[in-house]
C-alpha cells in the first residue's frame, strides 16, 4: 500500500505566522474604528433674544440658507426619584419627552459649566420613540415626576455645508429666541465653540441678549 505525499499543513487558526513563528499582533480596535463625530453626543449652541427676526432671516437667505416648516414642539421635563435635579445651585441635568406632529423623542442633557458657572456645552443623548405615551407611563411607574412643559413653535434653517444650524423659537408669553447650533465635526469642544462664535459674530446683524438659561429654567423661574 502506497501513501500519498504529505500535504502542506493548513494555515493555523487566527492567520499565518511570521518568520519567527509568531502571529502578528492585530491593530487595536481604536486604530481601525471610524472616529466618532464630536457632535454625535455633544450639543454646542448659542442662544439669543430676538425682537425682530426679519433682518437675520434676510442675511441667512443671502447666504443660501433655507427654512424648514414651522413645527410645534411640546417638551415635558421630568425630575428623577433617586435625586432632585433642581436641588443644585445651577441646574445642569434635564430629562424630557418631546412631542411633535411628526413623532416623539426621549432626551437627556448634562451641561458643563465654565469657571463663571455659565454653560458651555452639554452631553446629549437623544433617541426617537414610537410611543411617547408608553414612555411617559414608564417614567411615572418608576416615580419620575413632571416638572414643567415647554410649548413652542420652532422654525429651523439649514445652511450650505451643514456645519451650523439656526432655529427660531417662539414661546407664548415668554418671547422669541434664536439658537445657533454647531453641527459639523471638530477636534475639540473649544474649537467648535470658537467656530460657532465666529459665525455668529460674522453675520453683522444686531442680536438681543445672549441667553445662558434653557427654556425650562425660564418657566421654572430659575436664573441658573
Amino acid at each position: 500500500m502506497t501513501s500519498s505525499s504529505p500535504s502542506a499543513d493548513p494555515a493555523p487558526r487566527g492567520g499565518p505566522l511570521d518568520e519567527a513563528g509568531k502571529r502578528p499582533a492585530r491593530p487595536r480596535a481604536s486604530a481601525v474604528r471610524r472616529r466618532e463625530a464630536l457632535v454625535e453626543y455633544v450639543e454646542i449652541e448659542h442662544k439669543y433674544l430676538v425682537d425682530d427676526p426679519a433682518p437675520l432671516r434676510a442675511v441667512l437667505a443671502g447666504r443660501g440658507a433655507r427654512p424648514g416648516p414651522a413645527v410645534r414642539q411640546v417638551d415635558t421635563y421630568y425630575n428623577a426619584p433617586h435625586r432632585d435635579l433642581l436641588e443644585t445651585p445651577v441646574v445642569t441635568e434635564w430629562l424630557r419627552i418631546r412631542r411633535t406632529d411628526g413623532g416623539a423623542s426621549l432626551n437627556f442633557k448634562k451641561w458643563h459649566l465654565d469657571d463663571d458657572g455659565e454653560a458651555t456645552h452639554c452631553d446629549e443623548y437623544e433617541s426617537d420613540v414610537t410611543d411617547a405615551e408608553a414612555v411617559r407611563r414608564t417614567l411615572r411607574a418608576l416615580d419620575f415626576t413632571q416638572m414643567v412643559s415647554v410649548d413652542k413653535v420652532r422654525e429651523e434653517w439649514t445652511l450650505p455645508g451643514g456645519r451650523i444650524a439656526v432655529a427660531f423659537d417662539t414661546l407664548a408669553g415668554v418671547g422669541s429666541f434664536v439658537e445657533f447650533e454647531f453641527k459639523g465635526d471638530a477636534e475639540t469642544v473649544p474649537a467648535a465653540i470658537e467656530e460657532l462664535a465666529a459665525f455668529v459674530g460674522g453675520l453683522g446683524v444686531p442680536l438681543g441678549e445672549r441667553i445662558h438659561r434653557g427654556y425650562p429654567h425660564m418657566l421654572l423661574g430659575r436664573d441658573r
